[in-house]
């Protein structure tokens, strides 16, 4: 989806296979600083933390968007405080309830394993990037995909995109280690759910009538649903966040949930 949302791919999902190889080296690398992170030490650490977050639920577990979709986003900043131990930093960036609770247990879990990580709100059409501690690096509206829902549709990948129902387009919800990479044409993307062949990527403008920049850029995220799955952001984003604090290692996405709570089975530890 980030790289066979461009015409120039014929719209099928098979232009992908051969460039999606070139990748798996790279991702096979990056995820591997996981594996040096636990052997130079961070392991024990880790796990202390986890044991003092082990009281603290995962809100991922039990969120359900269905209700609080209906809720007007609180666009007010709050007010900038300082990071305390088991708590993220947003400054003064508006979030909502349940982002900012999922980012806190992150930080208090460590879920993270000391890579830098994002959060996706669907409902509200909005991105958050944050540093190995639960700093906030940055954030930016995103055109998600067109269909409602968190799962990803029996089959579609084998469907070509043309022939993908408008609900099956989907961006799935969970927890998702990732990788930088690049699509068909060359071009960086932050690969997501990479089975899928969900990614990251700067906002698809070679559709006019799709109006994807004017769509991030309204107010509202009503009308932030118009692509096959991946996550569009501003090109400008990609290059001075996404780029910056994903390139050269692995990291972490969390795509909240809108219609369902996030199992164990998405890889959501809780």
């Amino acid at each position: 989806m980030g790289d066979i949302e461009q015409p120039a791919t014929g719209g099928q999902r098979q232009t992908r296979s051969r460039h999606r190889d070139h990748d798996r080296l790279r991702i096979g690398t990056a995820l591997s600083l996981c594996s040096v992170l636990l052997i130079a030490g961070c392991g024990p650490r880790l796990a202390t933390k986890a044991d003092d977050a082990a009281q603290r639920p995962n809100p991922m577990l039990n969120a359900n968007y269905t209700e609080e979709a209906e809720v007007p986003f609180v666009t007010e900043a709050k007010t900038d405080m300082p990071l305390s131990y088991k708590q993220a930093n947003f400054r003064s960036e508006s979030a909502s309830r349940r982002t900012r609770e999922t980012a806190d247990w992150v930080v208090s879990s460590s879920d993270n394993l000391n890579l830098p990580f994002a959060i996706v709100d669907k409902v509200n059409a909005k991105v958050y990037v944050f540093s190995t501690d639960g700093q906030i690096k940055g954030a930016a509206p995103v055109l998600l995909g067109m269909g409602k829902g968190d799962d990803v549709a029996p089959g579609i990948s084998d469907m070509r995109m043309s022939r993908i129902p408008p609900e099956d387009r989907t961006t799935p919800a969970g927890r998702f280690q990732t990788a930088m990479g690049r699509n068909s044409h060359g071009k960086e993307i932050l690969w997501v759910d990479y089975k899928n062949a969900i990614s990251m990527h700067p906002v698809v403008t070679s559709i006019p009538k799709q109006r994807r920049p004017q769509r991030l850029a309204s107010p509202t995220p009503l009308d932030n649903r118009i692509s096959y799955g991946c996550i569009n952001v501003p090109p400008e984003f990609f290059t001075d966040v996404i780029h910056r604090f994903f390139s050269g290692t692995a990291g972490v996405v969390y795509v909240m949930p809108e219609t369902r709570s996030v199992r164990a089975s998405s890889g959501i530890r809780g």
